[in-house]
């Protein structure tokens, strides 16, 4: 439930999208001091046939749904945070043969980390987003808990492990209990500027001609160097065109033909090396991972039960997590999972509950005897 405190001061993150402009309306109604902050990063695609949450027209439409509301808003600058914790993060990632994922960096960095630093300087009592989840305090633990979203379609809570424990009493998420078609509706009641604006692009950095021409214009050439592709006996059987072009699981647009379908399991950075082989070489008994965030609950003495989602629009499965120290986890799941990414996140939870969640670092690969061989 959310707090219902009257003379106290909300500033609502406000991306130009239906979503953070219904917080805003939901918030001056319940008696709070509103503030409205666009996040602006400097980043503009004319050409783009997808709205970006943090463009020209973003602010535009967030600056609208403020004076539809008559609430103040300011815009803040963050192109240099975008570009030092995002961006950097993202190429450099890509340049090593892993996959990441900037929207987990976005909402640890930025707005729960720049943003809600600023806010919180400038006289805020809560931060509140558009994001799908619920935060809600557990009097029997005496703290505050993240869970998933009423409307799993939308559940964001994947996403949103990484935000420091310390700052959940201080952020508010008024949509965790709505679904998309009744946060609709009150875009219409509101008489927002928004209330039938598409959804905005996942990466809004990034144009529409994708993250490998991106790269490609922030670095050149040097992304693209040409390599060896080796089967899952070492034998070499091709030449690949730059690991950035290859994610794990990948088996189109390889330019290999073995025969047989193949799959790409390891991107090697060292040797400029793509393995691919057989699809029972994308399952994984289990995975290390660091920076490690336990959102939840203090750091884990003892091994625990977890259900554990490796992706986001992957299903939980169980698990076993043991705490390594220094920000390191391993993982041993019930049983083998596909394509375990170096790169993406790991997010574990309890019933709805976000107890913690890491970076994959590595797979622990299977053995032949751990394979039900009508799974591969």
């Amino acid at each position: 439930m959310l707090p219902n405190t009257n003379n106290k001061t909300v500033f609502v993150a406000m991306s130009g999208g239906v979503d953070s402009s219904v917080v805003a309306g939901l918030m001056k109604e319940q008696g709070y001091h509103v503030v409205g902050v666009t996040m602006c990063f400097s980043i503009s695609h004319p050409n783009s046939k997808k709205p970006s949450c943090c463009g020209v027209e973003g602010i535009e439409d967030a600056r609208r749904a403020a004076q539809i509301l008559d609430i103040p808003h300011y815009v803040l600058d963050f192109a240099a945070d975008i570009n030092d914790f995002i961006i950097e993060d993202f190429t450099n990632e890509y340049l090593n043969g892993r996959t990441p994922n900037p929207c987990v960096r976005c909402n640890q960095h930025l707005k729960f980390g720049s943003l809600y630093r600023q806010v919180m300087t400038q006289g805020a009592d809560y931060l509140a987003t558009g994001h799908y989840a619920k935060i809600e305090y557990n009097p029997t633990q005496d703290w505050f808990e993240m869970k998933k979203a009423k409307d799993q379609r939308k559940d964001q809570s994947y996403f949103l492990y990484s935000m420091k424990k310390e700052t959940l009493p201080k952020v508010l998420f008024p949509l965790g209990g709505l679904t998309k078609d009744e946060v609709r509706v009150l875009a219409e009641k509101f008489q927002l500027n928004t209330a039938h604006k598409p959804e905005s692009q996942d990466i809004c950095f990034v144009p529409d001609s994708g993250y490998k021409e991106f790269i490609r214009n922030r670095v050149g050439e040097s992304a693209f160097v040409p390599g060896e592709f080796k089967n899952h006996l070492g034998e070499v059987v091709g030449e690949h065109r730059g690991i950035i072009n290859y994610t794990i699981g990948q088996r189109d647009k390889l330019g290999i033909a073995l025969g047989v379908p193949v799959y790409v399991y390891k991107i090697e950075k060292e040797s400029n090396t793509v393995y691919v082989g057989p699809r029972h070489y994308l399952y994984a008994k289990g995975l290390f991972a660091n920076q490690f965030n336990p959102l939840g609950r203090d750091l884990p003495t003892e091994p625990f039960k977890v259900n554990v989602r490796i992706r986001y629009n992957s299903p939980e499965v169980q698990g076993i997590l043991t705490y390594l120290g220094e920000d390191q986890i391993r993982i041993d799941f019930a049983d083998p999972q596909k394509s375990v990414t170096p790169g993406q996140s790991v997010v574990c939870y309890h019933d709805d509950v976000v107890l913690c969640g890491a970076i994959i670092d590595q797979p622990i690969g299977c053995e032949v005897e751990d394979f039900n061989e009508a799974r591969v």
